[in-house]
């Protein structure tokens, strides 16, 4: 893998659609490589997140979903960013889905998943003014996949619309900010890293894994040896890791690695052995184990 750049090479892509009722959409394109939809991502939902919305829209119906506080969760797995609340989450295909430990996934399906094109947009009404701002994401098969609503300067806090005259074009910074970014490349990414290439140990807490056999101790150990170590790796929970009846289980997303029948010992053992002496422990590793 390429050296990370906070510095966006700008694609020079724009095209509009037009729709029956005489709006129009103009989109932007905006690189699609996971050091590109890495931070927009992160940025949005973790910092944005009281800005933003998600969503998907097709002919007769609108999805829309908003934050009520920090997501719980942001993280890839296998290619996808998992986001997480409360209430809701969403998985967004941003690299190959391979298939879990076990590589399953079909190449042409690998590529049907995968965000294949992403676009800055604004939607002009028939007078070809602008009346809403967002960014749309496509799969490999052309599929719309999902949108970022961003901020309305014609829209107040609770959603209802400002009187005529009083707009407040404040709210188009973080569009401006992310054009600026993402479309010109005259700006640099606001990160010296791609925030969903962060490591991190993820102990599953799937009903599926045995049960019986408690995860919240592997957790205690591997948050106990991280930060004995001082290492910048986060330790989390997450539901099914795809390796089933052979738990606990824990993930580290520094090279893709699953282990199996994890003690609080073999937890302390991956985070000195592994993640910093960089030799996994093999009678622990699956598959092969």
């Amino acid at each position: 893998m390429s050296p990370f750049s906070p510095w966006i090479q700008p694609l020079h892509q724009s095209w509009q659609e037009a729709s029956a009722n005489g709006w129009t959409l103009a989109y932007e394109g905006i690189p699609t490589h996971i050091d590109s939809l890495g931070p927009l991502l992160y940025n949005l939902v973790q910092e944005h997140w009281a800005d933003v919305q998600l969503g998907h829209v097709v002919e007769g119906g609108v999805l829309e979903l908003s934050f009520k506080a920090p997501p719980a969760l942001c993280v890839l797995y296998d290619g996808y960013l998992t986001v997480a609340t409360e209430t809701w989450h969403l998985h967004l295909c941003l690299e190959e889905h391979q298939g879990g430990p076990h590589n399953k996934t079909p190449p042409e399906l690998r590529k049907k998943r995968l965000v294949s094109r992403a676009a800055l947009y604004q939607r002009l009404n028939p007078d070809g003014k602008p009346r809403m701002w967002g960014i749309q994401f496509w799969n490999g098969a052309g599929e719309s996949l999902m949108q970022i609503f961003l901020p309305s300067p014609f829209l107040g806090s609770d959603e209802d619309y400002l009187p005529e005259g009083k707009a407040d074009y404040q709210k188009l910074s973080l569009y401006e900010e992310i054009r600026q970014i993402y479309v010109e490349g005259k700006k640099r990414i606001p990160y010296d890293d791609n925030p969903l290439k962060r490591p991190y140990l993820s102990v599953c807490r799937s009903s599926r894994c045995n049960p019986s056999r408690c995860y919240q101790p592997i957790v205690t150990a591997l948050e106990s040896a991280v930060q004995a170590a001082q290492l910048n790796v986060k330790v989390i929970t997450s539901g099914c890791l795809e390796v089933c009846q052979r738990g606990p289980v824990v993930f580290y997303s520094g090279d893709r690695t699953w282990y199996t029948r994890v003690t609080p010992e073999i937890a302390k053992r991956i985070v000195q052995e592994h993640v910093i002496d960089q030799c996994p422990l093999k009678a622990h590793l699956f598959p092969g184990n």
